[in-house]
């Protein structure tokens, strides 16, 4: 940082002094630059925005090891806030689809289900397999189980995504991880920002922010409230979200930081179709979720605090307690379901460095310990018992089962420069899992008593690899690692009652090269990745009844893929900024070993993921505050069944957003804005549900009819205060 008289440097915590009160102007490789007024002599929070043609010049990971993401051996994705502004502000899915590996498929707001270089494919109503948190604390429970579409989109500065069964750190999911970061809270600073918009099918949303900065404590508080009739039948959306972050400097050596995140979530089911009536009628909702008019019920918290601790400058320990709660009320047609969770844990994590061989070598150790407590009761849906529109009615108790789950995972990581050029990283997880599940109602003949213990033998997942320097712009790197995916309670329990032992959960071997880099003076950013993930003990999610399944080990499944990323700065002026972008994801994903029952899937591809997935565009931006973009997404076609008997066909998407930003005077500044999607009304499904069966002579409903054409409209303020 510099002013007109002085320069300062951070260290490589981004710690700083200045001499004097004054103008500073902030700058960092991979980084806008920053120019901003300091008055006062205490503690501040300097927030920079990711330089997007620089993004391979940014440090990541500063929750464990810091370093710059052109030395990472690791596929790593980071979306920033501009590529969150890009699309529309309801839908997260529209964000991580413009991620080359990423697919989310979205049935509704409140029905989605995300994949990561395929794992997770075969989850048939949420995401699994893959580890999220928010800032440190686990947004993944203990099933496995991960939610991140109704956080509000406005709360998240930036989202990194690493892909593959890589992260010793985070659980060594087998999928990936995805890590959302809260906007921060600024010190010395108060501010508020409104905004509102509108859109095709009664869409109303709101949100207020407010920022509030002392010398030592800030806080930050985000409401939403976000409403929609829907595209289809029994579509209604209606969520208020509470977000809050305050950080808190004690002295030199430690800090807090606080995050509380609330929602509060009633939306309706349209469910999916069949082939007739997604070609036919695709507003329609599935007859039954129609006339039970089903729906969710939901209220969810998570609350953490952070503490910070620097014992020397080369040592300093992170630690994180946390709890969250989700209650949640569903009527489905064949019987209502009403939930509870309350969960708990802690992380912690000493990190340092130190000189070996006169070469640096930065380290983690720590630990994570998680536990949820899970209680369920199903109930009769008498809905058809009552005359038609009453909806659902809640009859008889049909289950109730209370859980424990929990897990701790133990993790260590290195990072060791073997050279100026070559680095090495290293890490082990070891995770320990277990359930104890209460069947608390009378068991009979019919309804055998499901009590149990399941505990998983302790699971060692080690990861290396390397990283090259090439040239100053271009580095190489590669890895190899292992991952794991938890086996569900629900997934081990037999029809007859018994708990399944013989059950194993799945793992896989992840193989990666790839490069990174810069050309033509920096107006070219790329990023190439080829990858095989071998998993083993694939889990089948087998049908026994309409809403009961068991879980099965039905072989081996081989990810083969390729990734590509190009970005690009056409035109980099002071008046008129315009950018490109393409990322392409090629999938060649594979049952190895599959046998199902009496049927051999052997050499079928991998049900539920795209062929390939392409997604190009180009935004600009103007000195007089004209904005743009426009983006267009090709989606390959996609088998629906194991046997490959049939597939979904492929669509391509293109979206539009165009705005106006002018800064009315120092303290207030103006946003307009518009958006249309899918503006050439393509017909396609946003969702497909895999493996459909029939029941009573009905054809099998695969499909989640996606919006035709739709348009949003917004106004943003911000002032200064």
């Amino acid at each position: 940082m510099s002013s007109d008289n002085s320069k300062s440097y951070s260290n490589s915590d981004g710690l700083f002094q200045i001499e004097r009160k004054g103008s500073y102007t902030f700058e960092h490789l991979g980084y806008l630059k920053l120019v901003k007024r300091i008055e006062s002599d205490d503690y501040l929070i300097i927030q920079m925005t990711i330089k997007p043609s620089e993004l391979n010049e940014v440090i990541i990971d500063a929750n464990h090891i810091p370093k710059a993401l052109k030395k990472a051996v690791t596929t790593t994705e980071i979306v920033t806030k501009k590529d969150i502004e890009l699309g529309n502000n309801i839908n997260i899915a529209q964000v991580l689809n413009r991620t080359p590996g990423l697919f989310m498929q979205s049935g509704a707001l409140n029905t989605n289900r995300l994949t990561i270089r395929g794992i997770g494919s075969r989850n048939l109503f949420g995401t699994s397999k893959i580890r999220a948190y928010f800032k440190d604390i686990p947004l993944t429970n203990g099933s496995g189980e991960t939610n991140i579409e109704d956080f509000e989109l406005n709360t998240i500065s930036q989202i990194n995504i690493t892909k593959g069964a890589t992260s010793s750190i985070y659980g060594a999911g087998l999928g990936g991880t995805i890590q959302l970061t809260p906007t921060n809270a600024n010190l010395n600073e108060t501010s508020a920002n409104s905004e509102f918009s509108f859109g095709s099918f009664g869409l109303l949303k709101a949100t207020i922010n407010f920022n509030h900065g002392t010398t030592k404590h800030s806080f930050r508080g985000v409401y939403s409230n976000t409403t929609s009739d829907g595209f289809r039948d029994n579509n209604n959306y209606d969520r208020q979200t509470f977000t809050l972050t305050s950080n808190h400097f004690i002295n030199e050596k430690n800090a807090l930081t606080f995050l509380g995140s609330y929602v509060d979530l009633k939306a309706f089911i349209p469910s999916s179709i069949n082939e007739d009536t997604f070609i036919n009628n695709p507003s329609a909702a599935a007859f039954t979720w129609r006339q039970a008019q089903g729906f969710e019920d939901s209220q969810r918290g998570i609350f953490g605090v952070t503490w910070n601790h620097s014992y020397t400058k080369n040592i300093k320990q992170i630690t994180s307690v946390f709890t969250s709660f989700r209650t949640n009320y569903e009527p489905r047609p064949f019987n209502i379901l009403d939930e509870n969770t309350f969960a708990y844990g802690a992380r912690s994590r000493l990190l340092g460095n130190v000189q070996l061989f006169k070469k640096p070598l930065n380290y983690t150790i720590g630990g994570e310990y998680f536990k949820d407590n899970y209680t369920s009761k199903t109930f009769q849906n008498l809905y058809q018992d009552f005359p038609e529109g009453t909806g659902s009615v809640q009859g008889n108790e049909l289950s109730n089962f209370k859980e424990d789950r929990n897990y701790y995972n133990l993790f260590f990581e290195i990072n060791y420069e073997l050279s100026d050029k070559t680095a090495l990283v290293a890490g082990l997880n070891y995770n320990q899992t277990s359930y104890d599940l209460d069947d608390r109602f009378p068991a009979s003949n019919t309804n055998p008593n499901q009590s149990g213990t399941f505990k998983f033998d302790g699971i060692f997942s080690p990861k290396i690899g390397l990283s090259y320097l090439a040239t100053k712009t271009i580095s190489l790197y590669s890895s190899i690692s292992q991952g794991f995916s938890p086996i569900s309670l629900e997934e081990t329990l037999l029809p007859d009652g018994q708990i399944n032992t013989e059950l194993e959960p799945e793992t896989g071997w992840n193989y990666e090269i790839g490069t990174r880099g810069t050309l033509l003076n920096n107006k070219l950013q790329f990023n190439l990745a080829v990858y095989r993930l071998d998993v083993r003990n694939l889990l089948v999610a087998r049908r026994t009844a309409d809403d009961q399944f068991i879980g099965v080990n039905a072989g081996q499944t081989l990810h083969d893929g390729l990734e590509l990323g190009l970005n690009s700065k056409l035109i980099d002026n002071e008046n008129f900024k315009l950018n490109a972008f393409f990322n392409y994801s090629l999938n060649n994903y594979k049952f190895e070993d599959f046998i199902d029952e009496e049927t051999d899937f052997s050499g079928n591809d991998l049900t539920g993921v795209p062929s390939d997935i392409l997604n190009a565009g180009i935004d600009f931006n103007s000195k007089i505050g004209i904005y743009g973009n426009i983006n267009f997404q090709h989606v390959g076609r996609q088998p629906i069944t194991d046997s490959n008997s049939l597939y979904s066909n492929s669509y391509n998407l293109t979206n539009i957003k165009v705005g106006f930003q002018k800064s009315i005077s120092e303290k207030l500044t103006l946003n307009i804005f518009y958006g249309l999607d899918n503006i050439f009304d393509e017909d396609y499904a946003s969702q497909i549900l895999i493996n459909a069966r029939s029941f009573g002579g009905s054809q099998p409903r695969y499909f989640y009819p996606g919006n035709p054409v739709n348009y949003y409209a917004g106004l943003n303020i911000n002032y200064m205060f």
